[in-house]
């Protein structure tokens, strides 16, 4: 692997993290009545996400969607399998619940996006529907049509679910 392709995938990790970091901040900033930074932040955020993107085209990481698809397949499969159960162990073993509430969650609804991968694979060219996702502002998991009454990972109302569309 050349310098620079090392150097994309540091600064793709690196930028996609400061885009979490600094939306994280603008929540912070809103609740504590500082409207002002809080637009810096979404606004450095989005800047980051450009960033983002352009190292991954330059990664050529950006594929048809069928290999979209079945990439995301594997990264799902790898979390829920391999990398979540690992860390789930470790917040165990430190008893850091904080953590290991974290890590349950997730290890949860990355089953769930894999499964929702997959069903997208089987249905590519074939759509039928534009049905809504919903999302759990607790905990991610990711729900297809409707809001379900309660979340089946944590239990928050299914009306705090977010629409994506």
């Amino acid at each position: 692997m050349s310098k620079s392709t090392e150097d994309l995938q540091a600064g793709f990790a690196g930028e996609s993290q400061a885009n979490r970091r600094y939306l994280a901040f603008a929540k912070r900033a809103e609740e504590e009545g500082h409207p002002q930074a809080a637009k810096l932040f979404r606004a450095a955020a989005h800047a980051e996400t450009v960033h983002a993107l352009n190292h991954l085209k330059a990664l050529g990481e950006i594929k048809s969607t069928s290999e979209n698809l079945e990439a995301a397949v594997r990264a799902e499969n790898y979390e829920a399998v391999t990398m979540y159960p690992g860390f789930v162990r470790d917040a165990e073993a430190d008893g850091n619940r904080q953590a290991l509430r974290s890590f349950q969650y997730a290890l949860a609804v990355e089953k769930v996006h894999e499964s929702l991968y997959r069903k997208a694979i089987e249905t590519l060219g074939k759509e039928t529907s534009n049905e809504d996702y919903y999302v759990c502002p607790i905990c991610g998991y990711t729900h297809y049509g409707s809001a379900p009454a309660q979340c089946p990972v944590c239990a928050t109302p299914g009306a705090k679910f977010e629409r994506i569309s």
